[in-house]
């Protein structure tokens, strides 16, 4: 079942722009404090060096099932493979003194472990009481009873959105684009 969390099947269907990020670009991320894997609070709008933050809907687990049809909506299926790509290219984005976060609405017992089993070598952060799609507009979408983030990352410096990676797809691959963005625009 690892496997099957880890890897992307083929002929996912991709999402489409939908517009709903289009006004991210240029706005100032918000004076709020979101929990984080290790325990801490974390305000990104006061951390001064560069951010990428990675949204995503929701990471499977070997012991919990996908939502039904998971495979079938656009832009779902594929947190895991990403939290594994950012973790693969970690070291090139520390060298282009980037710190990484991922970002969900899920609790941070759940993110913690994901954390633990994957590895990553950055923080998950827990946006459960949804602050960022209140305060950014950031897009989202419903699984039954399930309000998740659309998957999307975000360029920060300064604590101001300097692009927007939307939709993202393939997930699997948004670490390299995030690298080849970060390396053309020093």
């Amino acid at each position: 079942m690892s496997g099957f969390l880890t890897s992307l099947p083929a002929g996912l269907p991709i999402p489409v722009d939908d517009g709903l990020a289009a006004h991210l670009e240029g706005l100032q991320l918000p004076d709020v404090s979101i929990k984080s894997t290790s325990g801490d609070f974390i305000n990104l709008s006061r951390i001064s060096q560069k951010l990428v933050i990675y949204v995503y809907p929701l990471t499977g687990r070997p012991d919990v099932m996908l939502p039904e049809g998971w495979d079938e909506m656009p832009g779902a299926r594929g947190c895991t493979p990403q939290a594994c790509g950012f973790s693969n290219h970690y070291q090139q984005l520390e060298d282009l003194n980037t710190q990484v976060y991922g970002l969900s609405s899920q609790s941070t017992e759940y993110q913690r472990e994901l954390k633990n089993r994957l590895h990553l070598p950055f923080d998950l952060l827990s946006d459960s009481d949804f602050l960022l799609r209140n305060t950014l507009r950031l897009p989202t979408f419903k699984v039954n009873e399930l309000l998740l983030y659309k998957r999307l990352t975000l360029i920060i410096e300064q604590a101001v959105i300097q692009k927007v990676f939307y939709p993202v797809f393939p997930p699997d691959q948004n670490a390299r684009q995030v690298i080849n963005w970060l390396t053309s625009h020093r």
